[in-house]
C-alpha cells in the first residue's frame, strides 16, 4: 500500500497507474483494435481465431485490471476521487465515451451496414463477418447486428460484473445479485435464445419465436404482437411455443406479483433484467451521476407512468386487432371475453385500492392518482373496442403508432439514451424516465410489497453518501435524517446506498405492510 507524505488536503499527485493495470489496459487495447481492423475490412481470413483474440482480450485485459485495481486494497467501498475523473465527472473522457456509446446504438438500430450487416442476401463484412463462427457454431446461421449486440451486451456484464464483484468484496448481497444477473443474461438472455433460434431451422420447430425469457411485457412490447402470437400458437412451434406463451403469461399475472410482494421490485429490476444488470455492472462508475433535483423527480413520475399507460393501451389495441384479422376462433378466449375480462380486472383493482384507502390513508393523494389513472385506462380499453377495427386505434393507424412506440421508446430511449448517456446523466436513466416494468412493478412496490429500506435515524451523520450514489435519484439521506423507512416506486433495491453508508443506518428489509411505513410519495 502507497503511503503519501505529503501534508496537503488535496491529491498532490495524480492517480498512478502501476504495471499491473497497465498490462490490463494493454490487453483491453489489443482486443479493441482487432474490432476496429475487423470494422474496416482488414481481417477477412482466419475470422474465428480473431474473434476467440478479440473477445478473450477483452475479457481478460478487463479483468486482469479490476485485479489490481481492487484485490490490493483494504475492502470496502472504493469511489475515492469519482467527481475529478473525467470519465466519471462529465468530463473530456466521459464525453467522449458517451459519444462513441451512443454512435454504436445509432449504427447498430438504423445504419447496421456501417457495421457490416448484409442485405438483401449478401454475406456480412466487417465486425459482423467477424461474429459469423460464433453465430454458425451457436445456432447454424450467419450473425446480424443483434447477434453482435447481444455479444457485446453479455461480455460487458460478465466481465465488469467480476469487477463489481471485487469492488464490493465485503457486501455477500451485492455479490448475490450480481451473480444472478451475470447468470440470467447468459443463460436467458444470450444462450437459451440463440439454440432456440437453431431449433427454428428443423421441421419439428419451424416456427418457434425467438424470445429472451427473462423479459416480460409490458418491458418485452412486442410479446402480444400478431407475429410473437401466431409464432407461439403455430403447429410449427410444437408445445414449446405454446410453453413460452404460457409462461410469458404467468410471468406477467402469477410470478412477477407474486414475487413482487415479498421482495419488491427489486427481484427483477436488480437480480434478473439485462438493463438493470449493464447499469450495474458496466454503469457503476456513473451513478453519482444521477439527477437527484425535485425537478427530475416530478418529471420522472408523469414520465414513467405515461409510458406504462401509453404500453397498456397499445397492447390492448394490438391484441384486439389480433382478433379482428383471425377471428375469434383463432384462440380460446374470444375477443369479447378479452376486452371485458380487461375492464373488470382494472375496475376491480381500483376498487380494491378504493375500500383499502384508509390502509393507505397517509399517502391519499397517491391512492387518488392510481384510482384516477385506473379509471382512464379503462376508458381507453373501451374506447379502443368501440371505435377501432383490424388496422386502426380510434381512428388512428396502428401499425404507425406501433412503429413510433418502439422507436421512441424501444430503440432511442431504452438503447441509445438509456445507454449511450451513462457517462453524462447516470446509469439509470431507461429504468427511471422509461421503462414501463419499472413503472407497473413500482407501482405494485409502492401499494402492496413488504419490502422497504428501513433507517436508523440516530446513527445518521449526514455524509450524503447514500443520496449521492443512489443511483435512481432518490434523496435517501433525508429519510435517514428523520428515520423514515423508504418505500419508494422507483427504488430497485441495488442496496448500494447501504453499503456506502459508514455508520451501518440502511438495511434493507422485509417488514410488515403497515400505512406509517408509506408516509412520503410516490
Amino acid at each position: 500500500m502507497q503511503i503519501e507524505k505529503s501534508l496537503s488536503l488535496a491529491n498532490p499527485s495524480p492517480r498512478n497507474l502501476t504495471p499491473g493495470h497497465k498490462i490490463g489496459l494493454s490487453i483491453v487495447g489489443l482486443g479493441l483494435v482487432l474490432l476496429l481492423i475487423a470494422l474496416f475490412g482488414g481481417l477477412r481470413s482466419h475470422v474465428g481465431l480473431f474473434l476467440a483474440l478479440a473477445l478473450s482480450s477483452l475479457a481478460v485485459g478487463g479483468i486482469t485490471y479490476a485485479w489490481f485495481e481492487y484485490m490490493n486494497k483494504p475492502e470496502g467501498i472504493k469511489n475515492n476521487g469519482v467527481w475529478h475523473f473525467g470519465e466519471s465527472s462529465r468530463g473530456t473522457i466521459g464525453w467522449v465515451f458517451g459519444v462513441v456509446i451512443t454512435l454504436f446504438y445509432i449504427a447498430l438500430y438504423w445504419f447496421p451496414e456501417w457495421l457490416g450487416q448484409g442485405s438483401a442476401g449478401a454475406g456480412n463484412s466487417g465486425m459482423v463477418a467477424l461474429f459469423d463462427p460464433l453465430s454458425i457454431l451457436l445456432k447454424g446461421q450467419p450473425a446480424s447486428q443483434w447477434f453482435v449486440y447481444g455479444t457485446f451486451y453479455t461480455l460487458a456484464i460478465l466481465v465488469l460484473g467480476v469487477k463489481f464483484i471485487w469492488k464490493y468484496r465485503h457486501n455477500r448481497y451485492q455479490q448475490i445479485r450480481t451473480f444472478s444477473v451475470m447468470f440470467f443474461q447468459l443463460g436467458f438472455a444470450f444462450l437459451i435464445p440463440e439454440i432456440l433460434s437453431s431449433l427454428n431451422n428443423t421441421a419439428s420447430f419451424s416456427d418457434i419465436p425467438y424470445n429472451d425469457f427473462k423479459n416480460m411485457w409490458p418491458l418485452n412490447y412486442y410479446f402480444f404482437d400478431d407475429y410473437n402470437i401466431k409464432a407461439m400458437l403455430s403447429p410449427g412451434s410444437g408445445n414449446l411455443g405454446l410453453s413460452m406463451l404460457i409462461w410469458g403469461l404467468a410471468m406477467v399475472f402469477v410470478v412477477s406479483p407474486f414475487l413482487t410482494y415479498f421482495f419488491g421490485k427489486r427481484w427483477y429490476c436488480s437480480w434478473v433484467c439485462g438493463c438493470g444488470g449493464l447499469a450495474e455492472t458496466a454503469g457503476d462508475p456513473f451513478r453519482q451521476l444521477s439527477d437527484k433535483s425535485l425537478k427530475a423527480w416530478k418529471f420522472e413520475r408523469w414520465m414513467i407512468h405515461g409510458v406504462l399507460l401509453f404500453a397498456v393501451l397499445m397492447t390492448v389495441a394490438v391484441i384486439y386487432s389480433f382478433y379482428q384479422k383471425n377471428g375469434n376462433e383463432s384462440f380460446w378466449i374470444s375477443k369479447d371475453m378479452f376486452i371485458w375480462g380487461t375492464v373488470t380486472l382494472l375496475l376491480g383493482i381500483a376498487a380494491a385500492v378504493f375500500f383499502m384507502r384508509e390502509r393507505f390513508k397517509h399517502i391519499k393523494k397517491d391512492v387518488r392518482f392510481l384510482i384516477v389513472g385506473l379509471i382512464v385506462t379503462t376508458a381507453g380499453v373501451i374506447a379502443i373496442n368501440y371505435l377501432s377495427g383490424a388496422k386502426h386505434v380510434m381512428f388512428v393507424e396502428s401499425y404507425p403508432l406501433r412503429k413510433w412506440y418502439g422507436f421512441f421508446i424501444g430503440v432511442t430511449f431504452s438503447g441509445v439514451i438509456g445507454v449511450g448517456f451513462y457517462p453524462l446523466l447516470g446509469s439509470r436513466v431507461w429504468c427511471r424516465f422509461g421503462c414501463p416494468m419499472a413503472g407497473l412493478l413500482g407501482l405494485q412496490q409502492r401499494f402492496f410489497s413488504r419490502f422497504r429500506i428501513t433507517t436508523n435515524g440516530d446513527q445518521c451523520i449526514s455524509c450524503g453518501n447514500c443520496s449521492t450514489y443512489c443511483e435512481m435519484g432518490i434523496d435517501v439521506r433525508s429519510y435517514a435524517q428523520k428515520g423514515q423507512n423508504i418505500v419508494r416506486a422507483s427504488c430497485v433495491g441495488c442496496g448500494i446506498c447501504a453499503a456506502v453508508c459508514p455508520r451501518g443506518v440502511l438495511r434493507l428489509e422485509n417488514g410488515p405492510n403497515t400505512d406509517e411505513s408509506r408516509m412520503e410519495s410516490i
